[in-house]
């Protein structure tokens, strides 16, 4: 049987790259491309897809998004993200948002590959750091970001990029009102009263870095 995948991932070189080497595979196919969120929500309702190859980083919201959204229009469709994000925060929140696999794009095409014909089989899969990250978790049991939601996630995220409320409320398609709201949520599950708080926090984790200033 054919595994029929989409790609999700805001640079087109790079789509065009994993096209022809998936394409090139027996028994593998790409059927669509997206390099947003909502271009992946839209395009998963018109395809039949097995499998979403998804990147993080995406133009206004994450990846993390974009599984939430595909999962729940499709949610037979499997998802492995592939993705720079080495930090437990991102992992943790991808997975909680429904992806099977986690691999980072510095693993060889033929990892791709084999990761896309096991998680079409049911199977999970994680490049050994992403492994080995998650068992460090589970052993510390230091994941501040992990008492957060998807969505609040999302919104940490965001605003550590610089959006304001109303930039994040509408790549979210959210009002600003409840934006205004999940970040009262998040200072609360975090302990921590101020966004510069917060922005050390997303930094320490892994969700943004700080440049250092100039002659320092």
């Amino acid at each position: 049987m054919t595994i029929r995948i989409i790609l999700v991932d805001d640079h087109a070189v790079v789509r065009n790259g994993y096209r022809r080497l998936l394409d090139a595979e027996p028994g593998l196919q790409v059927v669509g491309e997206a390099a947003s969120a909502d271009e992946a929500n839209a395009l998963i309702l018109r395809t039949d897809a097995d499998v979403a190859l998804v990147d993080l980083s995406l133009r206004g919201s994450s990846g993390i998004e974009a599984i939430r959204g595909m999962l729940a229009r499709c949610p037979g469709l499997k998802v492995l993200v592939l993705s720079m994000h080495e930090g437990a925060g991102h992992i943790t929140q991808a997975l909680r948002s429904g992806a099977q696999g986690y691999l980072t794009k510095y693993c060889e095409p033929g990892d791709v590959i084999d990761g896309i014909r096991r998680i079409a089989a049911g199977k999970r899969v994680f490049s050994p750091e992403i492994a080995q990250v998650l068992a460090e978790e589970a052993i510390d049991g230091d994941g501040a970001l992990a008492h957060l939601t998807p969505r609040e996630f999302e919104v940490l995220r965001m605003l550590a990029h610089g959006e304001s409320a109303n930039c994040i409320a509408n790549s979210m398609h959210l009002s600003p009102k409840t934006v205004l709201n999940y970040l009262s949520l998040i200072r609360q599950k975090l302990d921590a009263d101020s966004d510069f708080k917060l922005l050390h926090l997303a930094a320490r984790h892994g969700l943004v870095e700080i440049q250092p200033a100039l002659g320092a």
